[in-house]
């Protein structure tokens, strides 16, 4: 087993998309292991937030990771995007924005937000399939949870 730096290791997750219908990070991890590369699940969960990876779904049901298209689109278009295709429900308090999306989606979203730098953003967590926004305050709250359900409307 061998280490790779970064970018060779984010090359082959490239390739293995490319040949094979990946479900689980889990696969990822025997799938590099198989052509001999040394990685834990957490590098692999790193690696795929970073390349912005999305679960769409699959030929034979459930669903599968997939590379975002290539195209040159600044960060808002592609947050709109996202969030228009991948979102499910929001729920509010206080200074506090929860964001439903589909599997797999979660960490692409919280990232986009981070990229797009809004002010009334404090920071964000995301996971598989949700997003926690954390607001500046309550009334930038309302103004950012505005400017999501337009995106939602914008499809």
């Amino acid at each position: 087993m061998r280490a790779l730096k970064k970018q060779e290791r984010q090359n082959i997750i490239r390739q293995l998309l490319a040949d094979h219908e990946i479900k689980k990070q889990e696969d990822f991890v025997n799938l590099l292991k198989e052509k001999g590369v040394d990685v834990t699940q957490a590098t692999v969960s790193r690696d795929m937030s970073e390349m912005q990876l999305l679960k769409v779904p699959a030929q034979n049901g459930g669903y599968r990771y997939s590379i975002p298209p290539q195209k040159t689109v600044n960060a808002s278009r592609k947050l709109q995007q996202t969030i228009s295709d991948s979102f499910v429900s929001m729920r509010t308090q206080d200074n506090f924005l929860f964001i439903k999306v589909i599997p797999g989606s979660g960490p692409v979203v919280a990232n986009l937000l981070e990229q797009m730098a809004f002010p009334e953003v404090f920071g964000t967590l995301g996971d598989d399939s949700s997003v926690l926004v954390i607001c500046t305050a309550e009334n930038p709250r309302k103004q950012l949870e505005t400017k999501i359900n337009q995106m939602i409307q914008y499809n």
